[in-house]
């Protein structure tokens, strides 16, 4: 049977549709994952600098409990400049702004954000940053049991080998943990941030997926500039919280004080503050960035990650004691993300696969 011109014509015009759909999904799916790899060093940059400013603030006169936590999520408005930028490239058409319900969940969460950074700065006030990093190394089993509650994340062998792995690290690292007890510090008070860092591990490891759910549970499709306004309204609520701890305790009137006997000079205590606040708030921009691009148990097993080389900072910037227990948990725990990044990829381009050839 002869081919006519139209159906020649038909048929290069389809192919030619196929192709651009593969591209563009080649390129989401390049894009996804640089955006991706952007939220994990905004997440490492705040998880490893963040406690290592704190322990600077406490080895050099700072005693405040309220202000650390406050320094957590003070820097919000600095979202104001990405958000500002996206909406001046917004679409036309599209809804840019975050939904009242949202932001509504944005503020819960942010109180209960506010909570969790009170009760790990009081923590570390009392331990060193590597045996912190140790304690909180325990928000992944927390983040992988309330995943599986409210987010229903489905495990794969990856994941499951991811948080075995970075488990037995944290037991590892147990077992010689009792020599490391600060100068100053009593064993009611060491103990005090034991249970604290615990207490603030299975906060966060429940506050992940409730994140997810969140986003899950939109009215409308989440978008990054919604994530950051998100991001926004959550930090803003958990420093309205912190400050007002601040007040009852009145941290803002000694600060001046607190500035002019601080063992490196008000200047650079004013510094620290300042950039401690730029390093926490680009730490939870990341986790929350990575959650909208992954899930709560994937920025659970960043987190896990990270603390190790935490540990490692402490060591070189602190002269901590490393040993060979931090040695081994600092592999197993690379192990076990390298285990589910891979398995992540795997799936992403799986997945990818499955909606090029959908569209054919």
């Amino acid at each position: 049977m002869a081919i006519t011109n139209m159906e020649i014509e038909n048929g290069v015009q389809e192919t030619r549709q196929n192709k651009l759909s593969t591209d563009d999904s080649k390129k989401s799916f390049i894009a996804k994952w640089w955006l991706l790899l952007l939220n994990i060093a905004c997440t490492a940059t705040g998880t490893i600098g963040g406690p290592l400013l704190l322990r600077l603030y406490f080895n050099h006169g700072g005693n405040r409990k309220w202000l650390p936590g406050w320094l957590q999520t003070v820097g919000f408005p600095m979202h104001v400049i990405p958000i500002a930028i996206l909406y001046s490239r917004r679409t036309r058409g599209v809804k840019f702004f975050a939904s009242p319900k949202l932001l509504l969940c944005a503020a819960v969460i942010g109180v209960f954000t506010g909570l969790d950074n009170f009760m790990y700065t009081l923590g570390l006030s009392y331990l060193p940053v590597s045996t912190s990093s140790l304690l909180l190394a325990t928000q992944l089993a927390f983040t992988a049991f309330f995943s599986f509650i409210i987010a229903r994340q489905k495990f794969t062998p990856f994941s499951i080998n991811a948080v075995v792995l970075m488990t037995l690290g944290a037991i590892v690292l147990g077992l010689r943990s009792a020599g490391d007890r600060p100068a100053g510090v009593t064993g009611a008070e060491y103990m005090l941030g034991f249970i604290l860092t615990i207490g603030s591990a299975g906060l966060l490891g429940f506050l992940l997926p409730v994140t997810e759910v969140t986003y899950a549970k939109a009215t409308k499709a989440i978008t990054y500039s919604i994530v950051l306004q998100f991001q926004f309204c959550l930090a803003l609520f958990a420093t309205i919280f912190c400050t007002i701890g601040m007040f009852i305790n009145k941290d803002i009137g000694a600060i001046p004080r607190e500035a002019s006997k601080f063992g490196l000079g008000p200047t650079k205590y004013y510094l620290l503050l300042a950039s401690s606040a730029v390093v926490w708030q680009l730490m939870f921009l990341g986790i929350m960035g990575t959650i909208f691009c992954k899930s709560s148990l994937f920025a659970g097993v960043v987190n896990a990650t990270l603390l190790p080389i935490t540990q490692i900072a402490g060591v070189i910037v602190y002269q901590e004691k490393f040993t060979g227990e931090k040695g081994m948990a600092l592999a197993l725990s690379t192990w076990g993300f390298i285990s589910y990044f891979y398995g992540a990829y795997k799936d992403s381009k799986t997945q990818t696969a499955k909606e090029v050839e959908a569209d054919k």
